[in-house]
């Protein structure tokens, strides 16, 4: 009898767009030569996606941080799709797990017990990691349109490299959405892989989780990351001044205008409790302050 997969073992025919799309970005200089507008175009793609990420699969789909509309909710979970990291649900349910576990058993990327290369890009590869844990989401499976995206979530991605096809051809399909979508991997990846391996720590939280100005920088906050494992509920990461936070700075744009609301925050004393002594670990503490958010009512009147 053959001898049952391994869920660490890399889903080759899965993996397959994954790679193509490295060489296609790979190809790009060499096929469209870069120019201003191709450039401008990567860059552009680049930062709305990053947005959708961060402040959509992140700070609202796993962690609740603020509240919005129904309608732009599905706008997040969209735009979000077409950076090409699945679904919503499934995204926020390996995110809550990183949180319940982290660092510890039972994470699903951790650097301290894995490795570089498994926690920035084996985990997403392997079989194991293919499935969706519905019972980590039960706030979010509630709406059909979201599970539509989150089942069906390449059509986004295949819709948006169909439009800059059609739109400005080859050049823009190659710059506009492979370097553009490989770029934003590796910037998201570089969270899971060097954001509990480098930086410094404010706070002893129990993960090796570190603050990193260069990884904020290009991940729109998301570097200030020993801040959100502190607490994890804020829609801010960047918790002082000096700390560039771009993805909050949007958030409150869009709550100066009605589009999103109940932005939160540390509190105070949260924020200023540096080099607090680490709790007790339970599996139970991080997760609490998922579900109360989850639990929260999700639209305003």
């Amino acid at each position: 009898m053959n001898e049952p997969r391994s869920p660490d073992g890399i889903y080759w025919l899965k993996s397959l767009p994954f790679l193509a799309i490295h060489l296609a970005a790979l190809a790009a200089p060499f096929v469209a030569p870069p120019s201003f507008r191709l450039v401008g175009l990567a860059l552009a793609l680049y930062a709305v996606r990053m947005f959708a990420i961060t402040a959509g699969y992140h700070r609202y789909f796993s962690h609740r941080a603020y509240r919005t509309s129904r309608a732009f909710q599905l706008i997040l979970a969209v735009i979000g799709a077409t950076a090409t990291q699945k679904g919503p649900l499934w995204w926020a349910a390996h995110h809550r797990d990183h949180h319940r576990y982290s660092d510890q058993p039972g994470d699903v990327h951790s650097p301290v017990l894995r490795g570089f290369w498994w926690s920035h890009v084996g985990w997403i590869l392997s079989r194991g990691s293919d499935g969706l844990k519905a019972d980590r989401v039960k706030d979010l499976v509630r709406f059909p349109e979201l599970r539509f995206v989150d089942r069906y979530y390449a059509l986004a991605p295949l819709g948006l490299a169909a439009v800059l096809l059609v739109a400005g051809g080859w050049p823009a399909f190659l710059w506009g959405f492979a370097v553009s979508t490989v770029v934003l991997w590796h910037a998201t990846f570089v969270i899971n892989s060097l954001a509990h391996v480098i930086g410094r720590r404010r706070y002893q939280t129990t993960d090796a989780s570190r603050n990193s100005f260069l990884l904020a920088v290009v991940t729109f906050g998301e570097g200030w990351h020993n801040n959100h494992h502190h607490y994890q509920g804020s829609a801010n990461q960047g918790f002082f001044w000096w700390e560039l936070d771009l993805s909050y700075y949007l958030l409150r744009g869009l709550a100066a205008v009605g589009v999103v609301w109940d932005l939160r925050r540390p509190p105070e004393s949260t924020r200023l409790a540096h080099r607090v002594s680490p709790a007790v670990r339970s599996e139970e503490v991080p997760l609490r302050a998922v579900d109360r958010a989850a639990a929260a009512p999700q639209f305003g009147g």
